[in-house]
């Protein structure tokens, strides 16, 4: 970084035309770098196959779809409680609000909710308001959420997958799924939400090595069972990386792909000259001011912070079975280690708050619901090895980081998000962007917090794929 500080130092002492001069010059460098790495680019990723069950592969699949129902039990609650009851808690330093974690004053009074108000039936019927299903895809019984568009004459229905990250699940698309399926509108959505293997109520890999790839293919087939030959996807976290995947699988069947969280995998001349010019001449390598104001400066927000956030990452990434004991022992560990992630990634500015407020933009109930599904599961293990398997070789190296990406694709910019990826940016893996927009507010769990919000933008870019105007 004391080089780049050193190049814009001295780009700031030239004067104007000597300037430009300099960045058309770096700019057309970048440009011919640009062009030799697409040329090297892959069009498709081969979809392959797996197994992830019990033993041996077995001879035949079994293709039903089997109805699910979530259920619970007194004794579920009932250890759920005494777990609680024995929490040891340990003072918070003074005036530290959420920068050490979860603020152990706030977090007896979740608790004192959680364990004393909490309505776990309540809420499981919540859960089942909707149908769910279970199907076995290479050796895993894999959950989904299946809505129906109601049928409205005039009205076309296309299908969507909505594919959730970590620490989230499934139940964050519940906000948006009558914004998108219970629709007046001559546009509706018959909706798939998956739950990723490892998490929630679809069952765990039982073998080494199962990453996004595997998840992607996976959902792909899921989709084929269902008799979906053509359809959109939308995610964000691990959501973004699994429905790019499938996009990059089979671009023959993504319809168009929508997402709220971009990372940017490419690096070299084009993103450096990016980062000397963009401060101060944006225009010259396609930012805007508002790229500007939410990029720089790059090593305090796309640097320094990230490695703030990210220890959990590290330890995910190495050897989650050693931190996931005590999460998956204690509900109270479990929710703090889930929860902060809620506050902190909605917004950054909330770890100076004793509560983080997080009740600002979610209620306890919903986000305890959250935790109760990792808890009830037994998943925050297997949740957490994802990180290892993705993380176990290279990133820049895997067959995914040389594909491109062909189909239609939006993207929604929400101001808070963890990273902020430009346009220019975006457009050096996916080659068709449709939509590009920069939203007012809401930060990383976009369908949680602002469904509203990511529903029309979701709305406007399938508007412009499908050629059809409001």
């Amino acid at each position: 970084m004391q080089a780049v500080e050193a190049i814009q130092k001295a780009l700031q002492e030239l004067d104007r035309p000597k300037l430009q001069l300099l960045a058309l010059s770096s700019v057309g460098i970048g440009l011919t770098y640009f062009l030799v790495w697409r040329r090297k680019a892959k069009k498709s990723i081969p979809l392959g196959d797996g197994w992830w069950g019990h033993g041996q592969q077995t001879l035949r699949d079994d293709n039903k779809i089997y109805p699910f129902k979530v259920e619970t039990s007194e004794d579920e609650i009932n250890d759920l409680h005494r777990r609680i009851d024995q929490m040891r808690y340990t003072e918070p330093l003074e005036d530290c609000g959420f920068q050490y974690g979860f603020n152990s004053n706030y977090l007896q009074k979740v608790v004192s909710y959680w364990r004393n108000q909490f309505d776990w039936k309540k809420q499981v019927a919540k859960l089942n308001e909707y149908p769910h299903f279970k199907t076995n895809i290479e050796g895993l019984d894999v959950h989904f959420v299946h809505v129906r568009a109601p049928h409205r004459p005039g009205q076309k229905v296309l299908p969507l997958m909505l594919v959730h990250g970590w620490p989230g699940s499934f139940f964050e698309f519940y906000k948006i799924l009558p914004l998108l399926t219970d629709t007046k509108d001559d546009l509706a959505f018959e909706v798939i939400c998956p739950s990723i293997p490892g998490y929630g109520f679809s069952e765990a890999p039982h073998k080494q090595g199962f990453c996004s790839l595997d998840a992607a293919r996976i959902f792909l087939k899921l989709m084929e069972r269902l008799g979906f030959n053509k359809f959109y996807l939308q995610g964000g976290d691990w959501g973004s990386l699994i429905t790019t995947n499938m996009a990059q699988m089979k671009p023959q069947c993504v319809s168009g792909l929508h997402l709220n969280m971009l990372a940017v995998t490419k690096r070299g001349v084009g993103m450096l000259l990016s980062l000397i010019i963009g401060p101060y001449l944006p225009f010259l390598v396609g930012f805007t001011r508002e790229d500007v104001r939410r990029l720089f400066p790059y090593f305090e927000k796309n640097v320094y912070d990230l490695l703030m956030e990210s220890g959990y990452m590290h330890i995910q990434g190495t050897k989650p079975d050693t931190a996931g004991c005590g999460l998956n022992d204690s509900p109270v560990g479990l929710a703090a280690y889930i929860l902060e992630k809620f506050s902190t990634w909605t917004d950054r500015k909330n770890r100076d708050l004793e509560d983080g407020d997080l009740e600002k933009k979610y209620s306890l109930d919903d986000l305890l619901t959250n935790v109760m599904i990792y808890w009830t599961t037994r998943s925050i293990i297997p949740s957490m090895r994802f990180y290892k398997e993705n993380f176990k070789t290279n990133p820049q190296n895997r067959v995914d980081a040389r594909t491109g990406i062909f189909v239609p694709m939006g993207h929604a910019a929400f101001p808070n998000e963890l990273m902020h990826c430009p346009l220019p940016w975006a457009r050096w893996r996916f080659k068709d962007i449709r939509s590009y927009s920069y939203m007012p507010r809401g930060g990383h769990f976009a369908a949680f917090e602002e469904p509203r919000l990511l529903a029309e933008d979701f709305v406007k870019f399938v508007r412009k794929v499908e050629g059809k105007k409001r």
